[in-house]
């Protein structure tokens, strides 16, 4: 049950926890018995978790229908453990030692 604020015109300011339902109706003042209007003093408590579990929580909700990859590579990288076979280079090597790019830009030269 959430917890109210309550003024009582002789005694000053205190709290009582209700039903929401009476969160509109007046409370008895626990010294006098008075009955006191309710009122807003402070700022209501709603974010009472720590940080790390707020952000904890904030994790599993955003992977729950959209998980993030792991992998930051795609299939066929040779670079994560030799598990899957390296791509071939685009780099065309020659007997003599030239190279050319052949699927690169064919007016460019190779230095």
């Amino acid at each position: 049950m959430p917890v109210y604020e309550y003024m009582c015109a002789e005694h000053g300011a205190f709290e009582a926890v209700r039903p929401m339902a009476q969160y509109a109706t007046p409370c008895d003042c626990p010294d006098c018995g008075l009955s006191a209007p309710r009122v807003m003093l402070s700022v209501p408590r709603l974010a009472t978790l720590d940080t790390g579990l707020r952000r904890a929580h904030a994790t599993n909700e955003r992977s729950a229908d959209s998980p993030i990859s792991t992998r930051s590579h795609g299939p066929g990288c040779g670079c994560c453990g030799g598990k899957h076979k390296a791509r071939p280079g685009r780099t065309l090597h020659r007997a003599d030692g030239s190279k050319s790019f052949p699927s690169s830009r064919p007016w460019m030269i190779s230095h």
